[in-house]
């Protein structure tokens, strides 16, 4: 297994040696399948950038998506955060809340103004948004069994059955975003 933490370094060497396309802040996104360490990748990343001093913002499509929604809630993304980035505005979105079990619009995410925003999760570096991108890094572990597993000890064994839908729902999107093979880097933090 690499060491996540340099590779977090390595990656935000990458990024901040990229030219800004979202206004004037540059735009990591980090996507893969589920299960496969994009979360681990993108703390590493933001660690390394805020002690380097680097202003930050963290914004996990996790916060948005749902077992029933996975992808087609992106235009509250893009209003809430990434035009107004774009402007040089502070940008803010209401985060899924899952407490009762179902998932609703919940508290309000204030995300201000950084140099770089790590944007994380499935569908992150889709086609709509990669000409806005400073870097796309791609995660992925091939093992679809192994993934699942991390996820459901992530998410709980009741997930199992949406996360088992949800990795189905993946492969189509990915092999129709073709989001692999516009990346500018591919990796993997779990042994083949």
């Amino acid at each position: 297994m690499p060491d996540v933490a340099e590779l977090g370094r390595a990656v935000a060497e990458r990024v901040l040696r990229a030219e800004p396309r979202l206004g004037d802040v540059r735009v990591l996104a980090i996507d893969g399948p589920s299960g496969s360490g994009k979360s681990t990748l993108a703390a590493a990343v933001v660690a390394t950038l805020r002690e380097r001093g680097v202003p930050t913002a963290l914004v996990s499509t996790d916060d948005f998506a749902t077992w029933d929604d996975p992808v087609s809630w992106w235009p509250r993304l893009r209003e809430g955060v990434l035009d107004r980035l774009a402007l040089g505005l502070p940008g803010r979105y209401r985060r899924m809340d899952w407490t009762t079990g179902v998932p609703e619009l919940g508290p309000v995410v204030d995300v201000p103004v950084p140099s770089v925003l790590v944007l994380e999760g499935v569908s992150a570096g889709r086609a709509s948004v990669r000409p806005k991108l400073s870097y796309l890094c791609w995660v992925e572990d091939p093992d679809s069994t192994a993934r699942l597993e991390r996820a459901v000890a992530r998410d709980g064994e009741t997930s199992r059955p949406h996360l088992i839908a949800w990795q189905s729902f993946e492969r189509g999107w990915f092999s129709v975003d073709r989001t692999q093979p516009h990346a500018d880097a591919a990796v993997g933090l779990h042994p083949a």
